[in-house]
């Protein structure tokens, strides 16, 4: 193995221009297709981080008798997902509402009555805030007979929820379309290494030399530059990230967001994609070649 490492180095450093052609598509294609994982598994984050947050308004209609609304809080809390249902009365609700518009307080202090509506909030359980499981909860509590209307953010959800979803179909079009465009690359920069050295390689096979013996080097030199090319892609994502995160400090400070890079694991395992790529665009050109 030592010898065909040689041979490898040897290969690369005798066809530098190709090899740095093929080292930095490889990282520019990892570039772009971590870049877009990396986004979702952020944007994923932001959204799993607000749903914990969601609370569940549950209006009730005018007049409702406390023995109505006792039952109401009963079965709301009888609900599978329902964590709690906290009774917010209408006078409450008006206070927390002055709480909040603290500069436009004598403008609530001058209404003759008050409008608001008593209420629930309801806290739900994890398992219970994706937007399917909130449609179905707010259509049950809906149904209640003392119930005028629930809120829970639903067109917000639904929303960001399309945006990350298109940008996923995105991701794996993009994904899949430089996983591609880098065989390719590879496959062409190996097989130009192959036609300069196709003398070299028939008095090889003359000798006695078998398939094996000709095609490991080649497999070696695909490989590092896998390797290479998606190591390079990965520390200029780093270096993008650093960035961005140093920008956003006094927002990840606050807790208000949080930006992750992936796991070292991560990073390993798309270190060894990028050489299963060099590999399979050697395959590729020395099947074609040896025929």
């Amino acid at each position: 193995m030592k010898r065909f490492f040689k041979r490898a180095i040897n290969d690369l450093r005798e066809n530098q221009f190709l090899a740095a052609i093929t080292i930095m598509t490889i990282a520019l294609s990892i570039l772009i297709a971590s870049a877009f994982a990396l986004f979702f598994i952020n944007a994923g984050e932001l959204l799993t981080q607000w749903q914990k947050g969601i609370r569940m308004m549950v209006y009730l209609k005018p007049g409702v008798s406390e023995a109505a609304r006792l039952d109401t809080k009963f079965r709301i809390q009888g609900i599978a997902g329902v964590q709690e249902a906290a009774y917010i009365s209408k006078e409450d609700a008006m206070e927390r509402l002055k709480g909040q518009m603290p500069h436009h307080s004598a403008l609530l202090e001058n209404l003759k009555e008050n409008p608001l509506p008593d209420a629930f909030e309801v806290t739900l359980e994890a398992a219970a805030r994706d937007s399917a499981q909130l449609q179905f909860l707010a259509e049950r509590i809906q149904a209640l007979e003392p119930v005028e209307e629930v809120e829970y953010g639903q067109q917000w959800i639904q929303r960001f929820s399309s945006v990350i979803n298109l940008f996923s179909i995105a991701g794996y079009g993009i994904g899949a379309l430089f996983f591609l465009a880098t065989v390719f690359i590879v496959a062409n920069t190996i097989r130009l290494v192959l036609y300069s050295r196709r003398d070299e390689i028939e008095i090889m096979r003359l000798v006695g030399a078998t398939d094996r013996f000709i095609k490991i080097p080649f497999y070696l030199e695909g490989m590092i530059q896998g390797a290479l090319g998606t190591t390079i892609g990965l520390v200029a994502l780093y270096i993008g990230y650093f960035s961005l995160s140093s920008h956003f400090q006094p927002s990840l400070a606050s807790g208000l967001l949080t930006l992750r890079f992936f796991p070292v694991l991560v990073c390993v395992s798309i270190v060894a994609g990028g050489t299963v790529v060099g590999w399979l665009g050697c395959w590729i050109s020395l099947k074609q070649f040896m025929k």
